[in-house]
């Protein structure tokens, strides 16, 4: 524990000399041109004095000008008359404008039958406007209104004079004897009774003397904070009298004399200034021996605060790195409590004040650029770290708000009105005499912004209920939608979502239900032909079967088994056209000609059945890209569908045109089966317009020339009107 708090003192005791000696030296670097082998009769403070009191001197006693003579040396410049004369215009403006302000005031009084109003108003307006044509019409009208305006100035200058401030002062403080070189006039404060001025003015007598032979006092004058001062500058600069003697500080009583008072503190800080430089060099160097030979001080660590520090955004830790370096530099260059004590005990408080707070800061900013450093030399850490500046935080938050630009608008402008609104109502508590404004204005505009606001609150949590109640699967009414607020497309977004989740629902329903019969379908068409074979197989083992029984199950085997190689051989086709996983070989083909070929192949069957077909194909060949194979293979099933679904006794319509750039091939017949439900999940796979499956067929044919239709960029749509049952068929052509 003592170790410890060894340890602890070492590392005060460090900083703490760390700290006084370069506040020492930098203040002794700041100071050193005041202080430093220098008298304070030397220093321009005292020169300032001085000047000041010439400037006093001359005006009060030695070269000052009455205000008659003043006034004698007023000249009027050409110029000056003319920027008199045009200063509101032209003639007829200024006439125009004296008019227009009459006019209203005398048609009151012509209103208010006041006859004696109306007359004196004239009266005052014609005597402006003589006033105003005088100027344009005569310089020495103009002179001399000028010339009056600068008398007026020079009276209230020197009725200011007539204060004599801090004269008074001076003159205490200072001893002068001029004469006047050319009248040879002798001006003094010396009292000659004590002797001639030279056994007076000596170094015995005084702390400072300044001999003068040729004092001009052109340019010495005292200056007003005055409007019109220029011009009295110019009139006092005139006069070129020049004097000689010597003006001297006397060695009388700090307290009457401020001048010697000033002396005197300046040697007493002086003495200050270089005990206090001297300790810093001291303290500096006994900092720098404690940080070589004190290890606890050389190995300083900060491992407990670093892992929070390092959470801290990179650019706040420069930003508050850069404000305590700034702030420690400013205390560590201040040396205001050097000049600013009368006892020793203001002395010792301004430097311990001084020290404590430059101390502070200097250690925090040592803390700091110890961390950084060991955090940011190794640059991995600093790029790492960029990313999660708090500059760029604020960007992308920024970013974010204006991503709707109404949005970002009307948030920024509701914070700036109700940071508004808050500062007035500070400055109405400060200054009530604001509430008549304040009070209209948050009526007309702050009471409608918070109604506002509520609406938009209360609408947008009747948004997250709706959301939370869809989530959970309830389904809500309709959200209202009120305006075209971003908050009234939010809710129109909502809403269309949630007629996508019901559709979505009512697919997946579909899905299963359409999974479930393709289980279903599958198994019986394929479980049939099977069970045959199995059948017949157990029946080929009867011991002493006939050679005719024989033949006949074993052709029954065969054509089951081509079955059953039929059905699974449809299914992994159309399988694999639905995944994509088929490579088609087209070229060019003339689907009239394919159609034809595809027509012949049943020419038998359709001559067989009760069936009429009427096919209009085009005279001229149609031409496009497709795979013969597979697309001979679409026009097979759309056939054999034909044939085997169709109603007997009916007609079959088949044709072909071309409509501009695609090949339009209809299929139409009457279903023998009625046809109910959806007719798009004819596509599906395993689905049969015989419900009953008493037909052959795998209920693969449309799904198998749907997918070779999708593949070849074409459409394949079913159209059912009653029992007319109608596909369509669009390829693009060459």
């Amino acid at each position: 524990m003592a170790i410890k708090w060894k340890s602890k003192i070492a590392v005060i005791a460090w900083i703490l000399l760390l700290s006084y000696g370069i506040n020492g030296l930098l203040v002794g670097g700041s100071k050193a041109s005041y202080y430093f082998n220098q008298d304070y009769f030397q220093t321009n403070d005292f020169d300032q004095t001085l000047n000041e009191f010439i400037d006093q001197l001359v005006m009060f006693e030695i070269g000052g000008v009455t205000s008659e003579e003043a006034k004698k040396k007023i000249t009027v410049t050409k110029a000056e008359i003319e920027e008199h004369r045009y200063r509101y215009g032209n003639l007829n403006e200024q006439i125009t404008n004296i008019k227009e302000q009459y006019e209203e005031r005398i048609q009151d009084a012509v209103t208010a039958n006041n006859e004696e109003v109306v007359n004196f108003l004239k009266d005052e307006r014609d005597k402006k406007i003589e006033d105003i044509t005088g100027n344009f019409t005569s310089d020495d009208h103009v002179r001399q209104k000028i010339i009056k305006k600068k008398e007026q100035k020079i009276d209230q200058y020197f009725n200011e004079l007539d204060n004599r401030p801090n004269f008074a002062i001076y003159k205490n403080s200072f001893k002068y004897y001029l004469k006047n070189n050319e009248t040879g006039k002798v001006y003094t404060n010396l009292d000659l009774n004590d002797g001639p001025a030279s056994q007076i003015m000596n170094g015995k007598n005084m702390a400072f003397i300044k001999n003068y032979t040729d004092l001009s006092i052109a340019g010495h004058y005292y200056s007003l904070d005055y409007d019109y001062m220029e011009q009295v500058e110019q009139l006092l600069n005139n006069n070129k009298a020049t004097f000689s003697g010597q003006i001297a500080v006397p060695k009388t009583s700090a307290q009457t004399n401020t001048v010697l008072n000033e002396y005197y503190d300046y040697k007493k800080n002086q003495a200050t200034y270089y005990i206090y430089c001297l300790g810093a060099i001291a303290a500096l160097i006994l900092s720098i021996f404690l940080y070589k030979n004190t290890a606890v001080v050389r190995s300083l660590s900060f491992e407990k605060i670093e892992p929070y520090y390092n959470k801290v955004p990179v650019d706040v830790k420069i930003i508050v790195f850069g404000v305590t370096f700034i702030v420690s530099w400013v205390l560590l260059v201040q040396g205001y409590f050097l000049g600013y004590w009368s006892t020793f005990y203001q002395l010792l408080e301004g430097i311990l004040y001084n020290l404590f707070w430059c101390t502070l800061f200097l250690a925090l900013t040592l803390v700091q650029g110890k961390l950084l450093f060991d955090r940011y030399k190794d640059r991995a850490n600093f790029k790492s770290d960029l990313q999660g500046a708090l500059l760029i935080r604020m960007n992308e938050a920024l970013k974010g708000v204006f991503l709707n630009r109404s949005v970002g608008t009307q948030v920024i402008v509701i914070l700036a009105m109700v940071f508004a609104f808050g500062l007035g109502a500070a400055v109405v508590v400060l200054e009530p005499k604001f509430l008549i404004l304040y009070f209209p204005t948050m009526l007309l505009i702050g009471v409608p912004l918070l109604i506002l606001i509520l609406k938009r609150i209360g609408y947008f949590n009747r948004i997250v209920r709706n959301t939370s109640e869809l989530a959970a699967g309830n389904f809500e009414p309709d959200l209202p939608i009120v305006g075209k607020s971003v908050l009234a497309k939010l809710a129109g977004n909502i809403n269309t979502l949630k007629y996508g989740v019901k559709a979505s629902q009512k697919e997946q329903a579909k899905s299963e239900r359409l999974k479930t019969e393709l289980i279903t379908n599958v198994s019986h068409d394929l479980r049939t032909p099977l069970t045959s074979i199995i059948t017949y197989t157990e029946l080929l083992k009867t011991p002493n079967l006939g050679a005719d029984e024989r033949d006949s199950y074993l052709e029954i085997i065969d054509r089951k088994s081509k079955r059953l190689k039929v059905l699974i051989d449809d299914l992994f086709e159309v399988s694999k056209m639905a995944s994509g996983n088929i490579e088609l070989i087209k070229e060019k083909v003339d689907l009239a000609q394919l159609l034809e070929q595809a027509l012949a192949e049943y020419n038998e069957k359709i001559s067989e059945s009760t069936l009429q077909f009427r096919v209009t194909n085009p005279e001229k060949p149609i031409y496009a890209v497709v795979d013969g194979q597979k697309m001979w293979r679409v026009f097979d099933n759309m056939i054999g569908n034909i044939l085997k679904y169709s109603l007997e006794n009916t007609r079959v319509y088949i044709s072909m045109n071309q409509v501009g750039d695609k090949v339009e091939i209809s299929f139409k017949n009457i279903a023998k089966y009625e046809l109910g439900g959806d007719i798009n999940e004819l596509f599906e796979r395993f689905k049969r317009g015989d419900a009953s499956r008493q037909t052959e067929g795998s209920g693969l044919g449309l799904a198998i020339a749907k997918s070779i239709v999708d593949l070849h960029d074409g459409e394949l749509e079913i159209d059912v009107d009653g029992d007319l049952f109608k596909v369509t068929i669009l390829l693009d052509v060459i």
